[in-house]
């Protein structure tokens, strides 16, 4: 909290400057608003995080052309924003915005795009809407295989994208494969105790649960129809305790 008590100290003092300095929509003087923002924003603090960058836009609005990349910032930024605080519908708004700008202004294989696609696909996951979310996914993941080298971390966050979209949509096989992809990445790539290690091996055994689950509902649904449900109500926490055994070795 020191830090970013520092933080905002330091860019209070860089805006007064810059405010004395420059002109008042000139557009180096957006830049410490959107600084500002940004503590805000990690501090959790999101209505003044939203207050500096929006600042910072109208700055940028009246002194850039349409196109330029520092708009798509901004809209990036306040995308960001109403991403933490779970307004969902105006995130999209503001990270479509941000894409558009970064379509006509970067090749088609820059990483900010696959970040800006990355970000629109967390909404759409936020949201329930899993299908939308793995075709923003999969276009984020086609940017990042070309750039990077195969056990990139990045690379594994993507597979990782890909494998919790498939869960949500209930596709588990897949959603396993690409979670095993992502754990053989970090494995490579990180120290063993790294949290995002555990982080998705907590995500594999949710998977493998879900599948063992199917599995005894297809076992209650065969012995139902065959008149023995007191033989499966017996024996189900049996069958589900070797299941799950067998999966996790």
């Amino acid at each position: 909290m020191g830090d970013y008590s520092k933080a905002l100290e330091f860019y209070g003092k860089d805006l007064e400057i810059t405010t004395k300095a420059l002109p008042p929509n000139h557009p180096d003087l957006a830049t410490p608003y959107n600084n500002i923002g940004l503590v805000y924003n990690n501090m959790g603090d999101y209505s003044k995080a939203l207050e500096f960058y929006e600042k910072s836009l109208k700055i940028r609005e009246k002194a850039l052309p349409p196109n330029h990349p520092d708009l798509a910032q901004s809209y990036n930024n306040i995308g960001l924003v109403y991403d933490n605080m779970g307004d969902y519908s105006k995130a999209l708004e503001f990270y479509e915005k941000s894409h558009k700008i970064l379509e006509k202004a970067l090749p088609s294989n820059h990483p900010h795009l696959a970040s800006s696609y990355n970000n629109i696909g967390l909404v759409y996951k936020n949201m329930g809407d899993y299908s939308k979310a793995l075709e923003f996914y999969e276009k984020a993941h086609k940017i990042k295989e070309k750039a990077l080298p195969p056990n990139h971390p990045s690379l594994a966050t993507s597979y990782n994208n890909i494998g919790t979209a498939y869960f949500g949509k209930g596709d588990y096989s897949k959603a396993l494969s690409f979670l095993e992809k992502t754990l053989s990445i970090f494995q490579k790539s990180l120290p063993p105790n790294h949290p995002n290690i555990k982080t998705v091996k907590n995500s594999i055994d949710n998977v493998v649960k879900s599948i063992v689950c199917l599995h005894i509902e297809k076992i209650v649904g065969l012995e139902e129809q065959s008149l023995n449900s007191q033989l499966v109500s017996k024996y189900l926490p049996l069958i589900l305790q070797i299941l799950l055994t067998t999966k996790n070795k």
